[in-house]
């Protein structure tokens, strides 16, 4: 039996995390997929023509958005994945926005504010990479951060943070029925893979960029990140904004379940080429036939393009 992208989709999707274990995930899963196989390589080659065609289709029509939201530990593949994935799609009909610390700007306004203002538009592809639940992740572990921020509560605590969860809730569902069909992927690598990363970054001179001794220093709070991201998930995964926990330790695994996620969801907005009507139809062909006598040589028959 072929390997459907609908398959991996639905294999790793959390729909309602109220009862989400992290620690009933694997990080070296693949599915029983084998990179090596055939299913496995029809299936990339499937999703590379498929979503290009769809995304093309996506902009034309111009009813509805996609948002791609990618988070996980550092070194966790989400760089390379989005490259990936979003090699066969037409770059004018997507939108990558990578968020560091908030600036001035930013910390002026609400949580979410950045984020929003980064949407994408109809008939567009949006990648988030890092996302608005960097305020449930990164603030949570370090809660010493909002200690300069000008926000109203003066004590976090259990309820700050069920507040927080409930207004992405809220803004989330807003932007699907809106139209915008929001995927969330959370990239879940083990910490021994996370530490093999960072000394590739560490051995090899053209990965050095890449270091930051700051990476260890987070290291320390892995157990603390994990339980964030937990407590994220049960909190946040709806049908209407889906997380799609991904093992990620193998990095060809992650790129095809993401490449399949956006393939289903694609199929299913099924966006069509506009139509025209038979007004418009009649003036076309008037245009044509005009534009055929422009181009027709002194003989009078069009030229063979």
């Amino acid at each position: 039996m072929s390997l459907k992208a609908s398959d991996l989709a639905r294999r790793h999707r959390v729909d309602d995390g109220k009862s989400f274990r992290l620690d009933s995930v694997d990080p070296g899963d693949t599915n029983g997929v084998d990179v090596e196989k055939a299913e496995a390589k029809d299936l990339l080659e499937d999703c590379r023509k498929s979503l290009g065609r769809l995304q093309e289709r996506l902009y034309a029509e111009g009813k509805s958005a996609v948002l791609m939201v990618f988070q996980a530990m550092d070194a966790g593949g989400k760089d390379s994945a989005i490259e990936h994935v979003m090699s066969g799609i037409n770059p004018q009909g997507c939108d990558v926005t990578s968020f560091k610390q908030p600036g001035p700007v930013a910390l002026k306004h609400d949580f979410l504010w950045r984020h929003a203002v980064a949407l994408p538009e109809r008939g567009r592809i949006g990648i988030h990479n890092r996302s608005h639940y960097e305020e449930v992740l990164v603030v949570r572990v370090h809660p010493e951060i909002l200690e300069g921020r000008a926000i109203p509560q003066d004590t976090i605590d259990d309820a700050f943070w069920k507040r927080r969860f409930k207004d992405i809730r809220a803004f989330e569902r807003h932007l699907s029925n809106s139209g915008t069909a929001v995927l969330k992927f959370f990239f879940h690598i083990s910490k021994d893979e996370q530490a093999r990363r960072f000394l590739d970054r560490i051995d090899e001179p053209e990965k050095n960029w890449k270091f930051s001794l700051g990476d260890i220093e987070e290291r320390k709070h892995w157990d603390a990140y994990m339980a964030a991201y937990e407590d994220m998930i049960r909190n946040t995964a709806r049908g209407y904004a889906p997380w799609f926990v991904v093992p990620a330790n193998n990095k060809w695994y992650a790129r095809l379940v993401v490449s399949s996620v956006l393939l289903d969801t694609l199929e299913r907005i099924d966006p069509q080429f506009p139509q025209v009507d038979e007004d418009f139809l009649q003036r076309m062909h008037e245009a044509r036939d005009a534009l055929a006598r422009d181009a027709a040589p002194a003989g009078g028959k069009e030229k063979d393009t």
